[in-house]
């Protein structure tokens, strides 16, 4: 292995930049050096493809253009901006992890690896992407991307989701950097190859430049590597969700917790079915459990099929009836910080969880 490290070390930097500098995609992150927006781009981009990535970013940096803008944002307006693009954890500690700026660094984005590792939110390969593509410092990347192409490049069939794998590959990406002396087009290079070139599948292998220096191409393994773990199968979950109005018409929502799946986020209630029990009871018993309503469940509205990155769910929404004598109650919030009986007007300023979309969509019809 190491003759075929050092072998890839005299070439790779030479073939594969200039391949990127004829062959980059445009993107707005990499028309500026500045560490904000790059540090913005970098969150989005985790899980999330370019192309859905690019119309976000592009309102998000008009509405928070700068970190003491986005520090002095309420919570709620960022999650509504960030509404749709999923996994929002990430952009929680973007506001974190701004305030930290602000309290600790002055506003100024910190330039130390370890100081940008230490932000909420950033993990290794994140800080170096944000010191290599804002300072130019010469810091390996590590992601899915590049263990593919080292797994391909070095024909190494071992698995890749190993603790000791990963190990190897930083101490691997770190040689192949130190070979380079432009290490933000090396950085950029190997990013842009894996994202359009040495992908998962249709792998366009006559189109790289290196692929006279792979080993998989020319062992004809490129579609067996990298070697992963089969996938375990994935959980699936059906939930009862209610549509309760009150004497004004207004319809019931609350906010999730501050932590856990979809924190802050704005839903219609309800909860997971238990086995034996029918959609039905599902939604009366989780209504009386969560908010402490009786409802009697009325009509079928919609079904709502959504994937996240662990499970799938099937949301079963019903319109239901309070009863009579608890119409003047307040809830008691047991599954949520607060609540509201809103109009479609005012729920449409509201961040909403992608799956809830749709019911929001089916009100409006009625």
């Amino acid at each position: 292995m190491d003759d075929k490290l050092a072998s890839l070390k005299i070439v790779m930097s030479a073939k594969l930049e200039p391949w990127f500098k004829d062959n980059a995609r445009t993107m707005p992150w990499r028309e500026t050096t500045d560490p904000y927006a790059i540090w913005i781009s970098e969150m989005m981009l985790q899980q999330t493809q370019v192309a859905t990535v690019i119309p976000y970013f592009d309102r998000f940096m008009t509405a928070y253009p700068t970190v003491d803008k986005l520090a002095a944002a309420p919570l709620d307006s960022v999650l509504k901006i960030w509404e749709g693009l999923g996994y929002y954890s990430r952009c929680r500690n973007l506001h974190k992890a701004a305030k930290v700026i602000m309290d600790q660094y002055g506003g100024v984005y910190p330039t130390e690896f370890n100081d940008v590792l230490a932000l909420p939110g950033v993990g290794r390969y994140s800080a170096g992407a944000i010191c290599s593509f804002a300072y130019h410092q010469k810091v390996p990347l590590l992601d899915g991307n590049v263990k593919r192409i080292l797994a391909r490049l070095l024909n190494d069939d071992q698995l890749i989701n190993l603790p000791s794998v990963e190990k190897q590959h930083w101490v691997w990406i770190t040689e192949l950097l130190d070979a380079s002396d432009d290490p933000y087009t090396f950085n950029q290079a190997i990013m842009e190859l894996g994202a359009t070139v040495c992908t998962p599948k249709n792998v366009k292998c006559l189109l790289c430049p290196l692929n006279g220096d792979c080993q998989a191409f020319q062992a004809g393994t490129v579609e067996d590597l990298p070697n992963k773990e089969k996938a375990k199968a994935v959980p699936h979950k059906d939930i009862g969700v209610a549509l309760i109005q009150n004497k004004q018409g207004l319809y019931f929502i609350q906010q999730r917790p501050e932590t856990g799946l979809l924190a802050n986020l704005w839903e219609f209630p309800g909860g997971k079915q238990e086995e034996g029990e029918t959609i039905e009871v599902t939604i009366t018993r989780e209504i009386k459990e969560e908010i402490g309503y009786t409802v009697k469940v009325i009509r079928h509205a919609l079904d709502v099929n959504h994937a996240y990155s662990h499970f799938k769910v099937t949301l079963h929404v019903y319109h239901c009836l309070m009863k009579a004598s608890e119409l003047d109650k307040s809830p008691e919030l047991n599954a949520a910080q607060q609540y509201k009986w809103s109009t479609l007007e005012d729920m449409s300023s509201l961040a909403f969880p992608k799956a809830n979309h749709a019911i929001l969509s089916y009100l409006k019809t009625l």
